[in-house]
């Protein structure tokens, strides 16, 4: 069963976040960057308090911080302004601005605004670089916000030049520890390569004895301006468009490969990923990660009977859906139901391609999901478990079933910036995580309360 659009009018508890929340993650993955909604104070206030809550760091978001009057009059001497005062007191590299609601609303012409902004202060010292994004919230997802901002960056930033053994990683949003791995794996290849955003470090910092406005971290400038001399572009991502994505601009400006693949959680895609590594650099997969993979087969067969025929629910962003499904698959585990807010009109497809040799049957999956809908379609498909943010704590409360919490945003837990997700490790961390939610699930519903498997 398939079914691409809920039957409902308005959206009651949506499953995604707002597009220029993605677009100011995907600037805080960016060296020296402060991002900028171009809108009103609230949507800043908003994103920061709903970030904080998830990476438990500091972020600061500026905000041209429009009243009604500017909603008549247009926003561009408080965009000025604004970018004259972020420019003072933080001395960036670069701001990222990315427009709200009010501002695609009302039309305001933000590059016209910059270049307006760029005329007023030539010759001035110390004004760092600009990059606008076109995010309004009312038009997609959180992810496409993100993914767009990637393309903005790649499309006013990368240059070309000779050709270098340089490869671009363009991971989309995962976790900082995430981030973090993809970072270990790609050098253990001996590759020279540039992840494009990277928020290892910029959104899970160590402690500092003095606060630092703009956190340490995040991918170079200079090396975002050189992806255009890259050998090779690696993007994670099922459900992109085929038609415009970061990797395909640097495939049709400066001519570099690009690689297209699913988000690698799981056995099947990971093993993907780590064939295209060893095919870029000409190198065996090293033996530590051959081991990892051999240690969580190995972790499979010992928790099959465990897992084996339970049925869960996936939800959130498309393409860790898609990774997710893959991995509740192949460990044995039906998944019956996967939905999403976002509305590519690929994520069946993806599914299909990354299960059809697995499932017998495909999940029921939907897009433009909304919570209320997911929860109706719950008490009849009877699940054993929910894999997904937060959000859906209510509905696993009341169906008293486990909740696995992946993805973002993760509210009630500390640590949802350190949960693996990719790779035969993150796979390994899953596993463990799924299996053991069931054992004591099993556990406490005995009235026995048995303590040896």
């Amino acid at each position: 069963m398939k079914k691409s659009h809920p039957n409902y009018i308005s959206t009651t508890n949506a499953c995604k976040l707002c597009r220029p929340l993605g677009a100011c993650l995907a600037f805080k993955g960016i060296e020296g960057a402060v991002p900028y909604l171009h809108g009103s104070q609230g949507c800043a206030t908003y994103m920061r308090r709903y970030i904080i809550s998830h990476y438990n760091e500091p972020i600061d978001i500026a905000s041209s911080s429009l009243s009604e009057k500017n909603a008549i009059y247009g926003g561009g001497p408080n965009l000025k302004l604004g970018l004259t005062n972020v420019a003072a007191k933080y001395r960036p590299a670069l701001i990222g601005i990315a427009t709200t609601c009010l501002t695609e609303t009302i039309g305001d012409d933000v590059a016209r605004y910059l270049h307006e902004y760029a005329k007023d202060t030539e010759g001035s010292e110390g004004l760092p670089e600009f990059i606008h994004v076109s995010s309004p919230s009312y038009s997609g997802t959180h992810m496409e916000g993100f993914h767009g901002t990637v393309e903005a960056v790649i499309e006013q930033r990368a240059k070309g030049g000779p050709c270098t053994e340089t490869v671009n990683i363009l991971p989309g949003f995962v976790s900082s520890a995430d981030y973090r791995l993809l970072h270990e794996i790609v050098a253990d290849f001996g590759l020279n390569y540039t992840m494009l955003p990277d928020l290892s470090e910029t959104m899970d910092g160590p402690a500092l004895l003095d606060y630092e406005k703009i956190a340490p971290g995040g991918t170079p400038l200079a090396a975002i301006g050189a992806m255009g001399c890259s050998q090779a572009t690696i993007e994670f991502g099922r459900t992109l468009s085929t038609a415009r994505s970061g990797g395909l601009i640097l495939q049709k400006k400066f001519k570099v490969n690009h690689h297209r693949l699913g988000l690698p959680i799981g056995i099947e895609e990971s093993d993907r990923f780590f064939a295209l590594l060893s095919q870029l650099s000409k190198q065996p997969i090293p033996e530590k990660y051959q081991k990892e993979r051999g240690r969580l087969v190995d972790s499979y067969v010992d928790g099959h009977k465990y897992v084996f025929g339970k049925k869960v629910i996936v939800y959130g962003e498309e393409d860790l859906v898609v990774g997710l499904t893959a991995f509740l698959a192949e460990i044995g585990i039906v998944p019956v139901l996967c939905a999403s807010g976002g509305t590519s009109g690929k994520l069946a497809a993806a599914i299909a391609a990354v299960t059809g040799d697995i499932l017998a049957e495909q999940p029921d999956v939907h897009e433009g999901a909304d919570f209320f809908d997911i929860a109706e379609l719950a008490e009849s498909l009877e699940p054993d478990l929910l894999v997904g943010h937060s959000k859906g704590y209510p509905l696993a409360r009341k169906l008293k079933i486990p909740l696995i919490r992946v993805g973002f945003p993760i509210h009630d837990r500390v640590g949802g910036q350190r949960i693996l997700h990719l790779s035969y490790s993150g796979a390994q961390q899953l596993f463990d995580t799924v299996t053991n939610a069931l054992i004591a699930k099993k556990q406490d519903d005995s009235s026995v309360g048995y303590s040896y498997m």
